[in-house]
């Protein structure tokens, strides 16, 4: 699943990661690093999709072919 992100440093030098969730809504991380925001991010995620489950807009319908 792919998750729009955004990330962008701050005026004081944090690094904001934003995710948005579809109908769930959304989840915000911090960090000193854009790494440490990513990282943050991951897990705030994991938690909304682990709530909430995987929200319409996100979820991805695929053929898969067995012979």
């Amino acid at each position: 699943m792919h998750v729009p992100v955004t990330v962008e440093q701050d005026e004081d030098g944090v690094w904001c990661a934003h995710a948005w969730l579809g109908s769930s809504g959304g989840a915000n991380a911090y960090g000193d690093t854009r790494e440490e925001a990513l990282a943050s991010l991951r897990d705030a995620v994991r938690m909304v999709l682990d709530e909430d489950g995987v929200p319409p807009e996100l979820a991805e319908t695929l053929d898969l072919e067995v012979a």
